[in-house]
């Protein structure tokens, strides 16, 4: 959004900053579905977003970064109404999980095709995986979780997510994931 002396924004800072964002997001998505990150310039994505590049800077370090907030705050935001349900079963998680990605699916499609996945392993790990004040065994489970539940997404969204979130849910509850 540029600004100039006579036409300065009614937006507060925080609404504009969730303007620049959202709309810089959204771009970038857009220019995703038609070719790979590499090729997506920032100015491209500011241009098409109608905001400076000093704006880009202000808010992310590089054209990834984008994605990372984007994939980090829909995973929050769905942990977030999981939580809010009261269920504490994997089961039961597990299948909120696949059910938000499968409602989801053109977004991690999309991430698979740009080879851009990676990411949400990167989020997983973060949020889910071992921290260093874990105790040992605590740590080796988190990380054997976390980075199995990746290996599972990450399988079942490059054989173009056939399976229902449902069969996901029972395939995974049959073979260890209570």
């Amino acid at each position: 959004m540029r600004q100039t002396g006579k036409n300065v924004s009614p937006f507060s800072n925080e609404a504009r900053n969730t303007y620049v964002v959202e709309h810089m997001t959204e771009s970038l998505l857009k220019h995703l579905r038609q070719k790979p990150i590499s090729e997506i310039s920032i100015s491209e994505i500011c241009d098409d977003a109608g905001v400076g590049r000093a704006s880009f800077y202000r808010n992310f370090d590089s054209k990834e970064d984008i994605v990372r907030k984007y994939l980090h705050s829909q995973l929050s935001l769905w942990r977030k109404q999981y939580d809010s349900l009261g269920k504490d079963s994997n089961s039961e998680m597990y299948g909120s999980l696949f059910g938000y990605l499968k409602d989801n699916a053109e977004f991690y499609q999309l991430l698979g095709k740009r080879n851009l996945l990676y990411m949400l392993s990167e989020i997983l790990i973060d949020i889910y995986g071992a921290k260093t004040e874990d105790e040992n065994m605590w740590a080796y489970t988190k990380s054997f979780i976390a980075y199995g539940t990746y290996g599972w997404i990450q399988e079942w969204i490059s054989r173009g997510m056939q399976e229902s979130a449902e069969t996901m849910t029972t395939l995974l509850s049959q073979n260890g994931m209570k």
